[in-house]
C-alpha cells in the first residue's frame, strides 16, 4: 500500500463534477469516522496527448525524474536543518511554499501554474523545462553550500587553534610582548607546556637541561587541566640541546615566535573567517528556503504530469480526469485506502484493471496487453502517486 508518510495524489476519469466527488468522498469517509480534513481537489489540466509512444517514453523516463526531484528537494531540507541546528520548531519556518505551509499549498485548491509552464507544449517539453528548472536549482546548492563549507571549514580550524591544552592550542592571545627576551642576540625565550604531574620535576630540572640556561628564568604563564605554560630562557646556542632533553623528559617545547605583526594577523583571518562564515550562512539560508519552495512545486508539477500520462494510459481517451489530493492520518491510513478501493472498485471492470490489488475487479488481460509493464508495482483501481513527507 501507499506510504502513510506521505500525501497520495489519485486520478480517475470525470464522470461528473469535481466537486460532487469531493463531496462525496467527504461524506463517504465521515460515513466510516475516517478525517476529511486532508481530502482536496486536484487540478489535471486537459495537456496535449501526443503519440502513444511519446508517452510510453515519458512513462518509461518520469521515474527517474520523480526519483531525481525528491532526492533534490531532500538534500535541500537536510541543508536546512544542519543550517538550523536539527531544530524542529525552525525548519518548521523555513520549510514554506510561497510562504504557506506544504500542507496548506497542496490542499487549499492547487492548480496548475500556466504562466510558467504553458498548456500548448508538449508533454516532453513541459517535463524537459521542469528538469532544466530543479537542475539549475541543485547546481546552484551544491556550489553554495561548497562555498559555505569551505569557510565553515576554515573558521573552525581557526578556532581549533584557540581550544585545547595548552600543548597545542593558539598562544597568541595567551603571551604578551613582556613575556619574551626581545632583540638579543645571544639569548631566546622558549615556551613549554609541562604536564600538570610533571611540574616538580620542571622546577628542578629546568636549569640543568642544558648546559647554558639562565637560572630562575623559568615562568608560569598559564595553566589549564592538563598542562602549565612556561617560559624559560636560554643561550641560542645550546637550543637543539635544551629541545630535545625536554622531549625526554616529556617536557612539550611549543614552537612560537613572538610577533606583534602576526598576532595581529592571526586576530585579524580569525574576525574575517567569522564574518565570512555568517554572511555565506545567511545566504545559504535564504537560498534555501527559496529553492525548497521552488523545487518542491516542480515536484508537484511533474507528479501531475505523471497522473496524466498513465491516466492516458490506463483509461484512454478523452483526457478529461479528476483529481484528489489526500494527506493520509497515518493512525487511519490503511482504512482510508480501503475505503478508497471501495467507492472505485467500478472502475477496475471498466478499464479492465489487473489482478492483484485488493477490492479490484475481474481482469482483462486483452486490453492492458503491451502496456502491463507501464503500470505501478501495486496496482489499484485508480491511478496514485505519492509525494513523501520529505520535511519530516
Amino acid at each position: 500500500m501507499p506510504s502513510d508518510q506521505s500525501t497520495w495524489l489519485l486520478s480517475i476519469p470525470q464522470d461528473g463534477d469535481s466537486e460532487g466527488l469531493l463531496q462525496e468522498m467527504h461524506t463517504k469517509f465521515s460515513s466510516k469516522s475516517l478525517p476529511t480534513n486532508g481530502l482536496a481537489h486536484l487540478q489535471i489540466p486537459a495537456f496535449k496527448t501526443g503519440t502513444l509512444e511519446s508517452l510510453i517514453t515519458l512513462s518509461e523516463e518520469l521515474p527517474k525524474q520523480d526519483s531525481f526531484f525528491t532526492q533534490t528537494i531532500a538534500k535541500i531540507v537536510d541543508i536546512l536543518r544542519n543550517l538550523l541546528n536539527n531544530d524542529p520548531s525552525k525548519l518548521v519556518q523555513h520549510i514554506l511554499i510561497e510562504e504557506r505551509p506544504v500542507d496548506e499549498y497542496l490542499l487549499n485548491d492547487w492548480s496548475w501554474n500556466e504562466g510558467r509552464y504553458v498548456l500548448h507544449k508538449s508533454l516532453k517539453e513541459i517535463v524537459d523545462t521542469l528538469a532544466k528548472e530543479l537542475t539549475s536549482i541543485d547546481n546552484i546548492m551544491k556550489s553554495k553550500l561548497n562555498n559555505y563549507n569551505l569557510a565553515k571549514g576554515s573558521l573552525v580550524q581557526m578556532q581549533r587553534k584557540k581550544t585545547g591544552n595548552l600543548s597545542i592550542r593558539s598562544l597568541v592571545d595567551i603571551v604578551t610582548k613582556e613575556n619574551f627576551i626581545q632583540d638579543s642576540e645571544y639569548m631566546e625565550t622558549l615556551l613549554i607546556a609541562v604536564p600538570k604531574s610533571l611540574v616538580k620535576e620542571w622546577n628542578s630540572k629546568y636549569e640543568k637541561l642544558a648546559s647554558m640556561v639562565v637560572p630562575r628564568s623559568s615562568s608560569s604563564l598559564a595553566s589549564d587541566e592538563d598542562y602549565t605554560l612556561f617560559s624559560v630562557v636560554i643561550f641560542r646556542r645550546v637550543h637543539e640541546e635544551f629541545v630535545n632533553n625536554c622531549r625526554e623528559n616529556k617536557f612539550i617545547v611549543r614552537d612560537f615566535a613572538f610577533s606583534e605583526e602576526n598576532i595581529h594577523t592571526q586576530k585579524e583571518e580569525l574576525e574575517t573567517a567569522d564574518v565570512t562564515e555568517k554572511e555565506l550562512w545567511t545566504e545559504l539560508l535564504r537560498l534555501a528556503r527559496t529553492n525548497f519552495s521552488e523545487a518542491f512545486q516542480l515536484l508537484v508539477h511533474l507528479k501531475v504530469v505523471r497522473l496524466f500520462v498513465e491516466s492516458v494510459l490506463r483509461y484512454g481517451l478523452p483526457t478529461n480526469y479528476m483529481g484528489l489530493v489526500i494527506k493520509p492520518d497515518p493512525k487511519y491510513s490503511k482504512k482510508m485506502l480501503d475505503q478508497l478501493q471501495a467507492h472505485f472498485t467500478y472502475l477496475g471492470s471498466r478499464f479492465g484493471r489487473a489482478a492483484g490489488a485488493k477490492g479490484s475487479a475481474s481482469t482483462n488481460e486483452d486490453f492492458i496487453g503491451e502496456y502491463q509493464t507501464l503500470l505501478e508495482q501495486e496496482m489499484f483501481d485508480f491511478v496514485l502517486y505519492e509525494i513523501p513527507w520529505i520535511t519530516n
